[in-house]
């Protein structure tokens, strides 16, 4: 079964039921391997490689979100300058290559336009399995990328194919986008947090 499996009597039973979904979800994360990705970052971004985001539908609106939070976000009071693209965030450019060659394609192309070895791809699907995303995680992985893929359900071929894998526990689409987005928030904090002057830290909203 997965959640919902039935409906809800009043709104208020389904808030707590989702907090239940959410509260699981979040113990199922495995904070080393958020580390890892972290770390991953930091050396990407210090040497001023470019980092890549993709996704599909609430996981494009998570990558371009990743966008701001780590162009803008991590860079506020440090020397930090990261270089980001979400390859979700031009319509222009993923109809063109939807239209004229194939939607599986959207992602890899502009990897192959754009991409060098050095940089790093940042996946987000719920399921690990959309095939543009596999595609992209794929050439990525055969051209000297480094890559983190957020995933959920069971996983899919992304949680194979990546460097560091950090997967949801969960079955809802809803609950695992949320957490996705939490990782993309601590992901941008923490590597701000890493740059900060310490004294700056208690001063500043994050």
């Amino acid at each position: 079964m997965t959640f919902p499996d039935q409906k809800y009597t009043s709104m208020s039973d389904y808030v707590t039921a989702y907090g239940e979904q959410m509260a699981d979800a979040w113990a199922s994360l495995d904070g080393a391997a958020v580390g890892r990705a972290a770390d991953l970052l930091a050396g990407v971004i210090g040497a001023g490689n470019l980092v890549y985001a993709c996704g599909n539908g609430g996981s494009a609106a998570i990558s371009n979100h990743l966008l701001c939070d780590f162009a803008k976000g991590i860079q506020t009071d440090t020397v930090l300058k990261p270089r980001v693209v979400s390859l979700s965030s031009n319509i222009e450019i993923i109809t063109a290559i939807a239209n004229d060659i194939a939607f599986e394609d959207v992602f890899v192309y502009q990897l192959k336009t754009m991409a060098k070895a050095g940089d790093l791809l940042i996946t987000v699907s719920s399921s690990g399995d959309s095939e543009n995303v596999v595609r992209a995680l794929e050439w990525a992985t055969g051209n000297r990328l480094k890559t983190v893929a957020l995933t959920g359900f069971g996983g899919g071929r992304t949680s194979n194919l990546a460097d560091v894998n950090i997967h949801v526990g969960g079955d809802n689409y809803g609950v695992i986008e949320d957490m996705h987005q939490s990782v993309m928030h601590m992901l941008a904090q923490y590597l701000r947090l890493q740059a900060m002057d310490e004294g700056l830290i208690a001063e500043r909203k994050f």
